[in-house]
């Protein structure tokens, strides 16, 4: 059995941007940052940041345009996916990326944040089953029981 899952939970580093295959499918491309904390051997609090790339199609690509932006937090669930091609230098690229397949938008109404109207949905689920409550809280070590 084999299994391809990835859920994340982050920040949009720019607006989505949603075009349109030639055969008239929406396709929006999201870069999310996850940030990584902890304490070092040395006692210093250390802080890693990652930058991933996700793509949305047909109507979940169509809802992240409208309502996410830049600096608002989302958690997305998909597959990890590797594409190739030959730029026009000659050079082979690759780029892996999570197709999502789920997303749900955390930013709060009341936040007074713009990453989402306030006629629009916010702690939201699209797609399919997704977790509703994303509880951020750092494990520690000591505290696993075995």
């Amino acid at each position: 059995m084999d299994l391809n899952k990835a859920m994340i939970i982050g920040r949009l580093t720019r607006d989505p941007e949603l075009r349109n295959t030639p055969n008239g499918k929406a396709v929006a491309t999201i870069g999310l940052a996850t940030n990584r904390v902890w304490i070092d051997g040395n006692g210093q609090k250390q802080k890693q940041t990652e930058f991933h790339n996700v793509v949305m199609w047909g109507k979940l690509a169509e809802i992240c345009s409208q309502y996410l932006r830049k600096g608002g937090k989302m958690y997305v669930e998909g597959r990890l996916q590797t594409r190739e091609w030959t730029g026009q230098d000659g050079v082979k690229r690759y780029r892996t990326e999570i197709v999502g397949e789920n997303m749900i938008m955390l930013d709060s109404k009341s936040a007074g944040t713009t990453s989402a109207p306030s006629s629009g949905p916010s702690d939201t689920a699209f797609g399919s089953e997704a977790p509703q409550e994303v509880i951020e809280e750092e494990v520690k070590v000591e505290d696993i029981p075995f």
